[in-house]
């Protein structure tokens, strides 16, 4: 899902705010980590959700 970073959260955590207006905690993936791939208040992102928890997610990339 396509989101918006709204917060920054300590622990490489962020807050996103969601296409259909939720808003989710999300952390970076390890692969976007590992090449120290920055992300900023306000950039695109796009979020994969877990399951278990839809209030959750994971950042797997950051929009140009």
């Amino acid at each position: 899902m396509q989101g918006t970073v709204l917060d920054t959260l300590p622990n490489t955590m962020f807050r996103v705010e969601l296409e259909n207006g939720h808003v989710v905690t999300a952390h970076i993936s390890g692969k976007m980590r590992k090449n120290y791939i920055r992300i900023l208040t306000g950039d695109k992102v796009t979020v994969e959700l877990t399951p278990y928890d839809l209030s959750k997610g994971r950042i797997v990339f950051r929009s140009r």
